[in-house]
């Protein structure tokens, strides 16, 4: 909380998951991979509420032994092409408190830890803030990329002045980890994204505190990360 203002965070995770089956309840140094994201939420300063939001029973049990708030997930929005912001929306039907701020955690950032959270929160209120988001430098400069045919054929990849510089010369590219989303609860309920369109700033998190663990290779990663 932050002048009497009320911050909601929502952990997604539904059951299914195409690369990496039951990802969500994997354990990693003995824990669910969710039970990163709940104690994360739960250690923050300024979070009220934590809820998770799933169609699964086992992941619905975690939440309880938590003791945070668990919200049974409709069919229609357990689908692989189910919208995180419908399911967002769904939360603030179910959920009857009134709250200002709400904090998407994604359980497949288990680096991100309560103190990042506070960190985001304290950016957020700083710059006075409708939505912050956090994100990480990039290990290569999209500029050294393009997309290729069937051909394979490289003429024109990378425009000359690219192929001059040295990387370290071009500029710092950043993008979206996963690992936090906050929002103003009204500009979200009218925009219907966490990206507003004004008065959104990003978080910096480490590239080591920023895995999103999406295929077996992610997690094996974030395994050797917490030795």
């Amino acid at each position: 909380m932050f002048n009497d203002k009320k911050f909601l965070a929502i952990i997604p995770a539904r059951a299914g998951s195409k690369r990496l089956t039951d990802k969500n309840i994997l354990p990693i140094k003995e824990k669910p991979l969710i039970s990163w994201s709940i104690e994360a939420s739960i250690n923050s300063s300024y979070i009220n509420t934590t809820v998770v939001t799933s169609d699964s029973s086992e992941i619905l049990k975690i939440a309880k032994k938590y003791e945070v708030k668990s919200i049974q997930r409709p069919e229609e929005l357990s689908r692989d092409e189910s919208s995180t912001i419908d399911v967002v929306l769904h939360v603030l039907e179910e959920i009857k408190d009134d709250f200002d701020y709400i904090i998407l955690l994604q359980p497949t950032s288990p680096l991100r830890t309560y103190k990042h959270i506070n960190e985001a929160v304290e950016l957020f209120i700083e710059k006075e803030a409708d939505a912050v988001i956090s994100v990480s430098e990039m290990e290569h400069s999209p500029l050294w990329s393009n997309t290729l045919d069937d051909t394979l054929n490289m003429e024109g990849f990378l425009d000359t002045d690219i192929l001059n510089k040295r990387s370290q010369n071009l500029p710092s590219y950043y993008r979206l980890n996963g690992a936090i989303y906050i929002c103003n609860i009204k500009k979200l309920l009218k925009e219907k994204t966490f990206f507003l369109k004004r008065n959104i700033y990003a978080y910096k998190m480490e590239r080591k505190d920023s895995i999103d663990i999406d295929e077996e290779i992610d997690f094996r990663i974030a395994e050797l990360l917490f030795e």
